[in-house]
């Protein structure tokens, strides 16, 4: 973690805002991609230097005021707001600093038995800590139902799974930053983001956008290997029983295709089942037979399918 997140942030988005969007009109040759020091302090209505002190990380403190006219200058939008009052305001030691560890056995009773859909539990580094049957079989074309960050920019399947790659890659980063905001001493957070850095330039380019985007509610267009293509709503639920931890679940709209389709996945899944399903992750993403952590993207290229789970054709 930087000893400056205030000031990365602030330098961050002021580079995503264009003039034209602050309502500004310049006749000189710019040199920076978004706005100047001094027009972000122009706009929020402080001097020059003391906007400067800010991204320096020389001045700690600003006002609810001022935070206020920093958030509309830069355009930030009520999710990036909070992250940036987060970053001036730390929350007190009594809040958790780290997420809850475990997902309850009566949320798990409730996944595997009573939901007919795809449900899984993540943690704020979006490791999967449990997986309902027909969610492992909707994502079974992947080497390992580990993380979602390593799954989506390490693991070739993606690229098929996801029909729109760019937009689940741009939201799962801005969902890690909104998840793991409230938990900057959580270990396994900042070794997925070291890791997925170092392995994955499309995640560092977007890491380094700040983008702050809870993913909270949106439809999905996937493909599955044995059903096709799959138009999915995805509803994300806070578990207030366990700090940290959400509730991902996708449905279908009633009598469509994608509707016919989650039946066939909830067949295979039966299917599996009976012939012994798979081990639910533990804390850190991993099952018994998965990897630990995130690995580098030429490890992932002679990766195999389930045997449920068979290659599109």
């Amino acid at each position: 973690m930087s000893t400056n997140d205030l000031g990365d942030f602030l330098r961050a988005r002021r580079d995503l805002v264009s003039p034209d969007a602050a309502g500004l009109i310049s006749h000189t040759v710019r040199r920076v991609k978004g706005l100047r020091r001094e027009e972000v302090a122009l706009l929020a209505g402080v001097s020059t230097d003391y906007y400067i002190r800010l991204e320096q990380g020389r001045e700690r403190h600003p006002s609810e005021q001022v935070l206020d006219a920093l958030a509309r200058a830069l355009r930030l939008d009520e999710a990036a707001a909070a992250h940036l009052f987060r970053l001036a305001r730390p929350a007190p030691r009594t809040a958790p600093s780290v997420p809850a560890p475990e997902v309850s056995p009566q949320l798990a009773q409730l996944m595997d038995h009573f939901m007919e859909v795809p449900a899984c539990v993540v943690s704020p580094a979006l490791d999967f800590l449990a997986t309902n049957p027909v969610a492992r079989q909707l994502y079974c074309g992947f080497a390992a139902i580990d993380n979602l960050q390593r799954m989506i920019f390490l693991d070739p399947a993606a690229r098929e799974f996801y029909l729109d790659w760019d937009h689940a890659a741009q939201g799962a980063v801005g969902n890690l930053r909104a998840l793991s905001a409230p938990f900057p001493d959580d270990p396994r957070v900042t070794e997925v983001i070291g890791q997925m850095s170092r392995h994955s330039p499309a995640f560092a380019t977007l890491w380094a956008r700040y983008e702050v985007r809870p993913r909270t509610s949106e439809e999905k267009r996937l493909w599955h290997p044995q059903v096709g293509e799959l138009r999915l709503h995805y509803q994300a639920f806070t578990v207030t029983g366990a700090p940290g931890q959400q509730l991902f679940v996708y449905s279908a709209e009633p009598g469509s295709p994608s509707d016919d389709a989650l039946r066939l996945l909830r067949s295979l899944a039966a299917d599996q089942a009976a012939d012994g399903a798979p081990h639910r992750p533990h804390r850190d993403g991993t099952t018994r037979t998965h990897r630990t952590s995130p690995a580098p993207a030429e490890e992932h290229e002679a990766r195999t399918h389930d045997d449920q789970c068979t290659d599109r054709t």
